[in-house]
């Protein structure tokens, strides 16, 4: 099983995260969106979204494309750790509160939107970092008002064990941090994130670990 993956990639974190819950061995085959590999014809057969994360089950078909997604294949073919509830209800609270990291907010942070920003809007660093700040800012906003409110919310997202929110929430904060937003008024969300880097399937995983992150170990 070969997993395309960048090292700054939100999006390919959660699937790494997930692969290790589940106790699934994988290969990680590096694709960097900041030398543009992703547009090569190569990759453009493998996905031709031109995006990762990409899961390639060596199965002789088309790779698995776009994070929830294997997400949800992966917890549909391995269901054991659960990534999900038993009830419709939770699953429905779970998926929303991924939502929000991963349709509301990492949407508006991705390169071909900055790259569009800066070429397109002609926006300066300034405006850029308020833009990544500002949209950082309105989903961590939504993230807390619902984990502290909400009964259900245990020490983790959702009760007491990982579930896909937490793997969404997980990566958000590392962003979120290396935009160094102030995290400061988001106390339940930041709970729930140091219980997941406590786990190693979170904290190996970590972008700046990554072959290829400034400062990490050679592959």
């Amino acid at each position: 099983m070969k997993l395309y993956t960048f090292w700054r990639s939100n999006a390919a974190y959660r699937v790494r995260v997930a692969l290790n819950i589940k106790g699934i061995p994988f290969e990680k085959v590096s694709i960097d969106l900041l030398k543009g590999e992703q547009f090569a014809a190569g990759f453009r057969d493998v996905n031709p979204a031109r995006a990762v994360p990409a899961l390639d089950l060596d199965d002789g078909k088309p790779a698995l494309f776009e994070s929830m997604a294997i997400l949800e294949y992966l917890e549909e073919t391995h269901p054991q750790p659960a990534l999900l509830p038993g009830d419709a209800r939770g699953r429905a609270r779970v998926r929303a509160l991924a939502q929000i990291v991963v349709a509301d907010g990492h949407p508006l942070q991705v390169p071909r939107v900055r790259k569009m920003l800066v070429e397109g809007f002609k926006f300066d660093e300034a405006q850029l970092a308020h833009w990544q700040t500002h949209w950082y800012q309105e989903s961590l906003i939504s993230l807390e008002e619902h984990l502290a409110r909400d009964a259900e919310t245990g020490r983790f997202c959702h009760g007491d064990s990982v579930t896909m929110a937490d793997i969404c929430l997980a990566g958000w904060i590392i962003g979120a941090q290396g935009q160094k937003v102030d995290l400061a008024p988001y106390p339940t969300v930041m709970r729930i994130a140091k219980a997941c880097f406590a786990m190693d399937e979170f904290a190996r995983e970590h972008m700046s670990k990554q072959p290829g992150a400034p400062g990490a170990p050679p592959a």
